[in-house]
């Protein structure tokens, strides 16, 4: 997967969620924009393709933070775009999923995601932040938390 396996993916959701303290497990899929795009509007009303969600699981799902959807497409248009790999891009992408999922929400918190997902990424080795850049350039994504209701079975 773009330089990206499946296991070396699943290293770092470990290791992030580690540092978050999250215990739970975090399931990532990667796929491609119009998949994201049919997630996009079905959860968020949002007809357009989009780079990352996140799906926070119930409170009755034991064991799973949630799940994130990535589209491989956006991830690689970005990684062009700011110089650096698809698979450093998916993690990025995966990062910022996993702090959604850890609690963290961008619009609401006075900067506190922007902290901890800066703090995050230069301990786990990767280049500038979804929100660190989102301040200064505008990118082909539009990320966010949904509902985990009415969630697609396998993502």
């Amino acid at each position: 997967m773009d330089g990206l396996g499946e296991a070396a993916l699943a290293r770092f959701v470990v290791r992030a969620r580690r540092e978050l303290r999250l215990t739970n497990a975090v399931n990532v899929l990667v796929t491609n924009s119009q998949e994201l795009r049919e997630l996009n509007r079905r959860f968020r009303g949002k007809d357009r393709s989009t780079d990352v969600l996140s799906f926070p699981a119930s409170k009755q799902t034991a064991g799973l933070a949630g799940e994130v959807a990535i589209s491989r497409e956006i991830a690689a248009s970005n990684a062009v775009q700011l110089g650096h790999s698809t698979a450093t891009e998916i993690r990025i992408l995966a990062l910022h999923g996993i702090l959604h999922l850890a609690g963290y929400d961008h619009e609401k918190d006075s900067g506190e995601m922007a902290r901890k997902e800066q703090r995050l990424r230069k301990l786990l080795g990767l280049p500038a932040g979804l929100i660190e850049r989102n301040g200064a350039k505008q990118f082909t994504s539009a990320r966010s938390t949904v509902s985990p209701r009415g969630r697609r079975k396998g993502l």
